[in-house]
């Protein structure tokens, strides 16, 4: 989707004291009994290609669109499903449903919303880190125009190769995901997508299960000749309340680059569900 279209949000009021309420309520623990599973969760949670079964919901918030600062607010729904191949080998499905909304972004003009295009990704991958922590990943995404308005998806279909590499050593993670897209279908009256996605990361996991990072979303629009970098940086929680784990995500970024017209500054507060451990899986 362009920069250009940017969105604004529900309320973050509306939203707050639903994700406050889950992410501290009585009875919730930093430290429950097993807690070398909790670390462990901690740690497969840094790695976006582990054998760890979870669905964040993530919501950011983008300010200043527009010549009239809007706002672009984005839900990521994200669920990430490992399935095994062999006694060595996974494939981690990772899919991104996006819904946006806005406000107007000149005078005059109204906002929309709805859903945006789906981007699924399949990594081809091993249960356990190669010599040295190291984990590499491989496979397909495949970029799927479920966009309900035409303001917030291409109305393409794409689809290209996805690769991660990245090392887990004493607590930190660090590595880089990448994507290329070109779409392959769709109307000949909607713009072609030849998109390069650019992940960095860095990642510290302390032994309470706080995980610190600093990380930019990169794209570059080699239709438009455009660069979006958002720089990024993070913290996370686990946590447990009953039997069920999950974590709570607050950060924040600065946008060191984007097109005309697009936001200088976000926010992002999300909740990952955690609902299951592959118990064979060794770490490094």
């Amino acid at each position: 989707m362009s920069k250009r279209v940017r969105c604004a949000p529900p309320s973050l009021l509306r939203c707050l004291p639903v994700l406050l309420a889950l992410a501290a309520p009585a009875g919730a623990q930093t430290t429950p009994p097993g807690s070398d599973s909790m670390a462990e969760i901690a740690k497969d949670l840094a790695n976006p290609v582990a054998n760890l079964i979870s669905v964040p919901f993530q919501n950011n918030w983008d300010y200043h669109l527009g010549t009239t600062d809007a706002t672009l607010y984005t839900l990521n729904v994200q669920p990430v499903i490992p399935i095994g191949l062999n006694e060595r080998y996974i494939l981690v499905t990772r899919t991104i449903v996006p819904y946006v909304s806005y406000n107007a972004l000149v005078p005059g003009t109204s906002g929309a919303g709805g859903l945006g295009d789906t981007q699924a990704s399949i990594f081809l991958t091993t249960r356990e880190a190669a010599k040295g922590g190291w984990f590499l990943g491989v496979g397909p995404v495949l970029q799927i125009p479920t966009a309900t308005s035409r303001s917030t998806g291409s109305g393409k279909w794409g689809a290209g190769p996805t690769g991660i590499v990245l090392r887990q050593h004493r607590g930190w993670t660090y590595g880089l995901l990448a994507s290329q897209t070109w779409s392959f279908a769709g109307p000949e009256s909607r713009a072609s997508v030849n998109t390069t996605f650019l992940e960095p990361f860095l990642t510290y996991t302390t032994k309470t299960y706080t995980t610190l990072g600093v990380f930019t979303e990169s794209a570059y629009d080699w239709t438009g000749d455009k660069w979006t970098v958002p720089m990024e940086a993070m913290a996370s929680q686990v946590l447990m309340v009953g039997k069920q784990v999950f974590s709570v995500t607050v950060g924040g970024r600065y946008w060191a680059e984007s097109p005309a017209g697009g936001p200088d500054w976000g926010l992002r507060l999300a909740l990952t569900l955690i609902f299951e451990e592959n118990k064979e899986r060794a770490g490094p």
